[in-house]
């Protein structure tokens, strides 16, 4: 008999541990805050298929139901959890902007314009600007930068 075979003999309280430990290695692995909460789930079914007894159709309801609740419940927890972070723009490509020196390379107005930032040319706004004046970025809003003009 091979491992497959051997597991589908086993009681399906095992199984459902199995595939538990299985989604655990692979948010381990794969880490994305998401699997675990699957892996609670199968968890959780295995340990009542292991006490009730619950057919198949009702062991994948459970399943189900826990599932959205583990899902629910970690969700609700990390947004009151906030983890901390030594870098809170890590991920925030226009937040780490702020403060950067562009040059205008197309003329800037209160509605439209273009700012060169490093390698990209990025839309911006502002107060009036000629082409390749210095500018400081200020805020970015929506994909589109505000500048202030840099003194001479």
């Amino acid at each position: 008999m091979d491992f497959i075979e051997q597991v589908m003999t086993l009681e399906s309280h095992y199984q459902w541990l199995i595939i538990a430990l299985l989604l655990a290695i692979a948010e381990i692995m794969v880490p994305g805050v998401f699997l675990i909460w699957l892996g609670t789930a199968a968890a959780i079914t295995g340990l009542i298929a292991m006490f009730i007894d619950i057919n198949v159709a009702g062991q994948f309801t459970l399943f189900g139901l826990v599932s959205l609740a583990s899902v629910f419940l970690g969700r609700r927890w990390y947004l009151n959890n906030v983890v901390e972070s030594d870098d809170p723009l890590l991920n925030n490509r226009s937040g780490r902007l702020i403060g950067q020196t562009v040059i205008v390379v197309e003329t800037i107005s209160e509605t439209s314009g273009r700012a060169k930032v490093a390698d990209g040319e990025w839309p911006a706004k502002g107060p009036a600007m000629k082409k390749g004046t210095m500018a400081r970025i200020v805020a970015v809003e929506g994909g589109v930068l505000q500048l202030e003009a840099l003194e001479d």
